[in-house]
């Protein structure tokens, strides 16, 4: 399939920006550049945001949690932006977080996971266990239902989430679901689509090295499951899962392989495949028009999950 046309404008309007020097490149560099709200659409209207500091594994971790009403219940979506664990803040996800706790029907909660390079591997791993099991303990706290609980992500965040799906199985807390966005889940991959999506989409094959050497200075670990959790020895008893696919983003082919591997274990998987769009395009919600739908599909997945697991009762 063609590159969508919205896409391909984005492309051109993000070609103005100053080409990364990745030899001097430094993650503080990197933010200035890409750490920008409010450059798309605000999102759906929501009853009310609130931010919350919890103790972390390296400090206060902050929490930004998203309520689609007053009334308490409510299945909770633990949320992890993307940003190859270098980049993005609540702020640039705020608008995917709004339109996921509207169309859901779910709490959302957006995890401020420390970042690398300052805080390497394994920091954003343990910052996200430890979201999710004060999210398991206090949900009632703010209108959650602790017994129906997902994790979703875009990139980096869908690293995370699939990540925090393998160690939780069988320990808890247990999952209702866990929606993947275009999900890095091989940090030593060497697929089709990294070779021939490598230039020219917004996410290059230069700067997946790049966000790799900050994330894992130590090549050695980039085969440990929860860096790489395509890599892990059993995807059994997984929760079920989303898989969104873009076609013109290099990591499609890891997509459709770590949403291959559940299947073949016997976890139910959906996946949402755009083949005209680029990576990162579901935050371009005003400029790419595919953003909305796939947003409301994604939304639709996690409310038939809480459903599913309200109706198990």
């Amino acid at each position: 399939m063609t590159l969508d046309p919205q896409a391909q404008a984005m492309l051109q309007a993000l070609s103005r920006l100053r080409p990364f020097e990745f030899a001097t490149l430094t993650g503080e560099g990197y933010r200035a550049v890409m750490d920008r709200s409010g450059l798309f659409a605000a999102g759906d209207a929501v009853h009310s945001v609130e931010e919350r500091e919890i103790p972390g594994p390296g400090g206060g971790l902050r929490l930004r949690i998203y309520r689609p009403g007053a009334m308490g219940g409510y299945p909770v979506t633990l949320f992890f932006h993307g940003g190859g664990f270098v980049g993005c803040t609540l702020d640039t996800h705020d608008n995917v977080c709004r339109c996921l706790c509207r169309r859901a029907d779910s709490i959302v909660v957006s995890v401020d996971y420390r970042r690398a390079p300052e805080a390497p591997f394994p920091a954003a791993v343990e910052d996200a266990l430890a979201a999710l099991r004060w999210v398991h303990a206090h949900a009632a706290e703010f209108g959650g239902d602790p017994g129906r609980l997902a994790v979703a992500g875009d990139s980096a965040g869908g690293n995370l989430s699939a990540v925090v799906s393998q160690l939780c199985r069988g320990t808890g807390p247990a999952l209702s679901h866990q929606l993947l966005i275009y999900p890095a889940t091989d940090f030593a991959a060497e697929t089709e689509s990294r070779r021939t999506r490598a230039e020219g989409y917004f996410l290059t094959a230069e700067l997946m090295r790049w966000f790799g050497d900050q994330y894992t200075p130590d090549p050695a670990v980039r085969g440990d499951p929860r860096v790489s959790p395509l890599r892990a020895a059993d995807f059994r008893n997984l929760p079920p899962a989303t898989v969104l696919v873009a076609g013109y983003d290099p990591l499609c082919d890891e997509g459709l392989a770590y949403a291959g591997r559940l299947r073949e274990a016997g976890v139910p998987v959906e996946v949402l495949d755009y083949p005209g769009q680029i990576h990162g395009f579901i935050n371009m919600l005003g400029a790419i028009g595919a953003a909305d739908e796939a947003l409301d599909r994604c939304a639709g997945a996690l409310e038939r999950a809480f459903r599913a697991d309200a109706d198990k009762r």
